[in-house]
C-alpha cells in the first residue's frame, strides 16, 4: 500500500553523458536541466516500486521543477522524492536536487500507478 511520506533518494555523478551541451537543452558543460528531472522522477518511481500490486508500476504525467544552481562534471547529484498524496491510482510527490548541502532544484511530480500489460497494450 501507498502512503504519504515514503520516500527515496537517487544519484548521479555528473558526466559529459548529462551535460547541457550533449542533451541539447544548452551549450555549456554543466548538468542539463532534464537530467536533474529525470533524476527526480527516477527516485519517484523507486520510493513507491516496492508497494505497487504485482504487474504494476508508475509512469510520470507531470513534473515542474526550479533549476537553481549549475553542477559541473564531477559533481554527486542527489535527488530525492516523498510522497505527498495518494488518489487511488494519482501519486504526488515532493523533489528535490541537492549537489551536497547546496540545493539545485526543488518542485512537483506526479506518477500514476498502471498495469504494464494494459499500457504497453496501448501501443498497437
Amino acid at each position: 500500500m501507498i502512503e504519504t511520506g515514503l520516500s527515496h533518494t537517487s544519484e548521479l555523478t555528473v558526466t559529459q553523458e548529462v551535460t547541457a551541451t550533449k542533451i541539447g537543452s544548452g551549450d555549456m558543460e554543466v548538468l542539463a536541466t532534464p537530467a536533474m528531472m529525470a533524476l527526480m522522477e527516477n527516485a519517484a518511481m523507486l520510493a513507491v516500486a516496492s508497494h505497487l500490486p504485482e504487474g504494476c508500476t508508475t509512469v510520470g504525467g507531470h513534473i515542474e521543477s526550479s533549476h537553481l544552481r549549475p553542477s559541473k562534471i564531477g559533481a554527486k547529484v542527489t535527488a530525492t522524492a516523498v510522497v505527498t498524496k495518494v488518489d487511488g491510482k494519482k501519486i504526488e510527490f515532493k523533489v528535490t536536487a541537492h549537489c551536497g548541502e547546496v540545493l539545485l532544484g526543488e518542485g512537483t511530480h506526479l506518477r500514476f500507478i498502471v498495469d504494464r500489460e494494459k499500457f504497453l497494450g496501448k501501443l498497437g
